[in-house]
């Protein structure tokens, strides 16, 4: 399975010790997650989920502080008003968005990640297929690409079921008819 570069590595061990210290659920998404399910791609980010649990956003800020500086003035205010906390690992320079999970399928997110090794450090992942969904419903060129990269590389172990149960899901959700129409065409 591909892995990917040593900055991003770095970055997510760094991730792991603060967010293992607060004991929030998280898990990685987004492009990262696509290189590490075989999508031939590169990007200068790393995006998370964060489950706030008990804590807060200020728990999160206090936690990252060490080893992270924050993109905007105040994260916790930019967090409380768009549900992202955007950082920059100092060591690395690479970008972060913390995400904060909301209630809804970030649930099947969460019980669907699992752990996967970068570097030396256990990683929480969002699933094969619930990375495809999010690709699909976010919709940029890059964002069906990644898609269908993982389809195509993992076509004989992904659940193409749940694929399109979460995807009507999200058509239902959002009055949309046209997320299944894109999955049904990177599976043919």
């Amino acid at each position: 399975m591909p892995t990917p570069p040593q900055p991003v590595a770095d970055l997510l061990a760094a991730l792991e010790r603060a967010l293992r210290a607060l004991g929030v659920r998280w898990f990685l998404f987004g492009a990262q997650a696509a290189v590490l399910y075989g999508a031939a791609r590169l990007s200068a980010d790393v995006d998370v989920t964060v489950d706030l649990g008990v804590r807060s956003l200020s728990d999160i800020a206090a936690a990252l502080a060490a080893e992270f500086e924050p993109r905007v003035t105040d994260p916790v205010q930019f967090g409380t008003e768009t549900h992202v906390m955007p950082y920059v690992h100092r060591a690395s320079r690479m970008p972060l968005d913390v995400v904060i999970a909301g209630p809804g399928l970030e649930e099947q997110f969460f019980a669907g990640a699992h752990v996967q090794i970068v570097g030396d450090v256990r990683v929480p992942v969002v699933s094969a297929e619930d990375l495809v969904a999010m690709k699909i419903l976010a919709g940029r060129p890059t964002d069906l690409e990644d898609a269908t990269a993982v389809v195509r590389t993992r076509r004989a172990q992904i659940d193409v079921e749940r694929i399109r149960g979460t995807l009507r899901a999200l058509e239902a959700a959002l009055a949309r008819r046209d997320l299944l129409v894109v999955f049904d065409g990177m599976v043919r």
